[in-house]
């Protein structure tokens, strides 16, 4: 096994325009195209062959850090069509696992993404902190490159993007763009972050909140005036405000809710769903920052009411995941039977079907 047989497996990829590679001993190696998981028709590999190619893909020091921590991600190009990758590279029961995605060739346009107006507005916004949120596998990564696109495209500053590995590299436009590498340029994103105030940023990307060290820092910088764009692993706009309090003890928890949601200018949840004609489609939850959202956050108890307020809330640009899904099913992106399991509510999104006349009574 060398690394000619995994730039195979990538141009694979490319060319199938699947998602995710994953290879395991003992099976054949499967891609995510569309957002199920199909056989490639590559032969199965043993376990030595797994690790072959796994230790003919890292470094010495990311094999280090596999032999010390058990797993190591980084980034890696497919040298035939140019595409990135980030790797995961992981022991599990029968040996080593590895599992690349695809990252877009170029930042996309929101019209591309399809995502709502309000995503563009709290892009635009000069300071306080933007959370993207969603499970793994959500397009975060995407919509944060689009932000990031955007931003320097048109607006003369530095963006100063944190992550773990770097993904898409953004050339200069009318900003100045610096890329940190944690475990490479920086020990942490905590660390990432802090350092930052000493290089002069307006605008910093945070690739994934992990510990309340890293929030704790997003926050502060929040505070001085500075966007800060950040993703985190949730469901929605109501368990992420819930996860970045319950980060933290219970006696900073009042704090931290103070700061939240005084530095907080939105929040953005997402799920992927099949597109129809091939290609997938994000549903986007979003929440926009203002007097009723932001009182909501500061009683504490009262999240889960954060639902209604943003489904009544569509003059400042908010909408719930049932509405999001309503509107790509309207306009023809979606079919209805996904639609309905991507719901929040299935049976609130029926009841909007029906008033639309989507749906028989």
């Amino acid at each position: 096994m060398n690394m000619t047989d995994i730039h195979a497996l990538l141009r694979f990829v490319v060319e199938h325009r699947g998602s995710d590679l994953h290879i395991q001993p003992d099976a054949s190696p499967s891609v995510r195209i569309d957002g199920s998981l199909v056989r490639s028709g590559f032969p199965s590999m043993t376990e030595s062959q797994c690790t072959e190619l796994g230790r003919a893909m890292m470094s010495k020091d990311q094999a280090a850090e596999l032999d010390r921590v058990g797993e190591v991600d980084f980034a890696c190009s497919e040298p035939h069509s140019g595409r990135r990758f980030r790797v995961n590279i992981y022991r599990q029961l029968s040996g080593l696992g590895i599992a690349a995605r695809l990252l877009p060739p170029v930042p996309f346009s929101f019209d591309a993404l399809t995502l709502p107006d309000a995503v563009k507005g709290l892009a635009e916004h000069q300071r306080e902190l933007l959370l993207i949120t969603g499970p793994t596998s959500s397009g975060k990564t995407t919509t944060a490159a689009a932000m990031i696109n955007h931003i320097n495209m048109t607006r003369p500053c530095h963006i100063l993007t944190i992550e773990d590995p770097i993904e898409i590299v953004h050339r200069n436009g009318r900003a100045v763009v610096s890329h940190r590498e944690v475990g490479r340029s920086t020990a942490d994103f905590a660390t990432g972050v802090r350092a930052a105030m000493r290089q002069d940023p307006d605008v910093i990307f945070v690739g994934e909140i992990r510990d309340a060290e890293t929030i704790r820092a997003a926050l502060q910088v929040a505070e001085t005036g500075h966007l800060v764009i950040a993703t985190l692993h949730t469901t929605d706009v109501a368990e992420t405000i819930n996860r970045v309090i319950e980060f933290f003890p219970m006696e900073q928890q009042e704090q931290v809710r103070v700061a939240l949601a005084g530095a907080t200018n939105g929040i953005i949840s997402q799920r992927l769903l099949p597109k129809v004609g091939g290609g997938r489609v994000p549903a986007v939850e979003v929440m926009v920052m203002n007097g009723r959202t932001r009182d909501l956050i500061l009683k504490g108890r009262e999240t889960h009411l954060l639902h209604d307020i943003i489904a009544d809330s569509a003059f400042y640009g908010m909408q719930t995941f049932d509405q999001a899904l309503l509107k790509l099913y309207r306009a023809g992106l979606v079919e209805l039977e996904e639609a309905k399991r991507a719901a929040s509510n299935p049976h609130d999104l029926h009841l909007a079907l029906q008033q639309e006349g989507l749906q028989p009574v």
